[in-house]
């Protein structure tokens, strides 16, 4: 059960003492000496609402300490973008604004695709906000909740990115100086993003932070942030460190039951070695873990560029998945060599070389025909092929074990027309696609267009330790908005068939329109209407070929 954060109404688990987001105690407590964060608003803005006679409110996104954060269209420009309505405790103070105002002109500089990109501060109706650059995806907290811990190829990955648009940050003179998992963003395309400069201080200008002021997560920040001390960009690199080490252990180097007593482990505590958390670390990166989080800044790494660089020679020096090029054999086990005279292929060569030129020309031409948008089928879904995101081969067969058994599922509710692996086939060989083995998302919803289907499902499988995760994506097959996502998890693969089929049917049903009393009284369970062995379906599978 989630516990919500009474200052920022962000959710958190009921493990967690305080709030990832704005490090208020979840519980009452004392021993605070933090920077007080700010409450939400009480009037939220409703879908549909027309903002600073500009913005059309969306969604709402969530909530920090700074405020509360939609996605909204820009109506002059017909793009959406995010929109945080800064707190009335912030509002009120006209120095905080003015630091903004400040620290804006040059974070609005900030031009690089691992960052997400701020626009403006502006005000209506007496609420400051800040405009900023809307990204659609998933915050690496929320992706290493799920996971466990990630691989080490995308733990690594992603530090790299995150590096790099700090480098570029820095090399601006902006420190972020909140940097931590909720503030990096895996968008759809699994690139990663900073957000939230918006506490960042450029590093030119000068006393616009009152000396003795806190400000960070407690989990994240440097010894020297914890005293209150002048920081640099060093201090980011810190964070980075302690980000890198969640990542590769599902863990956080230092807990406590107060946001001071946390701060005052980073400032005296060793964290424990990440390898003994995490066998599999490799030692290289062991070391890199731990020198960004040296209590002194002179022995961290000493630049963003520097660390990215020891990031790039880990990652070239990780295993990974060699891709296998089919090459024609030859007709004959010996090699077959004819000689032509030069003059007497020329003329033939030329002519035949007019002929392409000329029916390229008339076929660019001749006007293509769209193929026509079939009839809307009502409640019809495409579920096509899982990516292997585990980093093991091994695993491919599940791509399609997750697929066949979704499909299954989705069928037996009675509720929805799912199309078969069959059908899907026959269309790829209308396409002329007919060796295609693997359905992606442009195939699969090219498909969806010819035959009328509503929805398409798409999904990938990770793996962290014993832990396999799936995650699925509902998109309308039209606009490709999503419209539903979720996950599911589970020890082994075997979970895949006990559980996670199950789960993710109910999830992608309701994300139909399907109530979930309907839902449980078709009593989802793939085990029914199929093998209750993994292994022996893997077998099946490769019977069927």
């Amino acid at each position: 059960m989630a516990i919500k954060c009474p200052k920022c109404d962000s959710e958190n688990p009921n493990s967690q003492k305080f709030c990832g987001e704005c490090a208020t105690p979840l519980q009452p407590s004392k021993d605070i000496g933090i920077t007080k964060t700010l409450e939400t608003p009480k009037e939220e803005l409703t879908r549909g609402t027309i903002f600073a006679d500009r913005y059309e409110i969306i969604e709402k996104l969530g909530a920090g300490g700074m405020g509360a954060v939609y996605r909204v269209e820009d109506t002059k420009i017909g793009q959406d973008i995010a929109l945080k309505l800064i707190k009335p405790e912030i509002a009120s103070d006209k120095k905080t604004i003015e630091r903004f105002r400040n620290e804006l002109k040059t974070t609005r500089m900030i031009s690089h695709r691992n960052v997400c990109r701020m626009f403006d501060l502006s005000d209506a109706e007496g609420t400051p906000f800040i405009t900023m650059e809307y990204v659609p995806g998933e915050d690496l907290k929320s992706f290493i909740r799920r996971s466990g811990r990630l691989d080490i190829p995308k733990a690594v990955s992603i530090a790299k990115q995150v590096c790099e648009g700090l480098a570029e940050a820095h090399r601006l003179g902006v420190v972020h100086r909140d940097l931590k998992s909720n503030n990096v963003m895996i968008d759809k395309e699994g690139n990663s993003r900073i957000m939230d400069f918006g506490i960042a201080r450029s590093l030119r200008a000068k006393g616009l932070t009152g000396e003795g002021i806190i400000i960070g997560t407690p989990e994240y920040m440097s010894p020297e942030q914890a005293e209150a001390k002048e920081i640099d960009h060093r201090s980011d690199i810190y964070s980075l460190g302690v980000i890198l080490y969640e990542m590769v252990t599902g863990q956080l180097p230092f807990e406590g039951d107060t946001p001071l007593s946390v701060a005052m482990k980073h400032k005296g505590d060793i964290p424990k070695n990440p390898k003994e958390l995490n066998p599999q670390i490799p030692e290289d990166l062991n070391v890199l873990i731990l020198k960004c989080l040296e209590k002194e800044k002179e022995s961290r790494f000493q630049l963003a560029e520097e660390l990215s660089a020891e990031l790039d020679n880990l990652e070239k020096g990780l295993p990974t998945t060699e891709k296998v090029v089919l090459k024609r054999k030859p007709l004959t086990s010996r090699e077959i060599t004819v000689t032509f005279g030069l003059k007497k292929l020329l003329i033939p060569a030329l002519v035949i070389i007019a002929i392409v030129v000329s029916a390229v020309v008339i076929l660019r031409l001749i006007p293509r025909k769209e193929v026509a948008l079939a009839t809307k089928i009502e409640n019809s879904i495409a579920v096509i092929s899982f990516k292997n995101q585990t980093g093991d081969k091994a695993y491919d067969y599940l791509k399609e074990v997750i697929s066949d058994l979704l499909i299954t599922n989705l069928e037996n509710t009675g509720y929805f027309y799912v199309a078969t692996w069959e059908r899907m086939r026959d269309f790829l060989k209308q396409m002329g696609k007919e060796d295609i083995k693997f359905i992606d998302s442009d195939i699969g919803f090219e498909i969806c267009r010819r035959e009328g289907i509503e929805v398409l499902v798409i999904g990938s499988l990770n793996k962290a330790g014993d832990m396999f995760v799936t995650d699925v994506k509902v998109l309308d097959a039209e606009t490709k908005r999503l419209v539903k996502s979720a996950s599911s998890k589970g020890i082994g693969e075997q979970s895949i068939l006990e559980t996670q089929i199950d789960d993710l049917s109910r999830e992608i049903s309701q994300g139909m329109g399907i109530s979930l009393q309907k839902i449980e009284a078709t009593k989802l369970n793939i085990s029914e209407f199929t093998t209750t062995s993994i292994e022996a379906y893997k077998y099946f599978l490769k019977g069927r070929e």
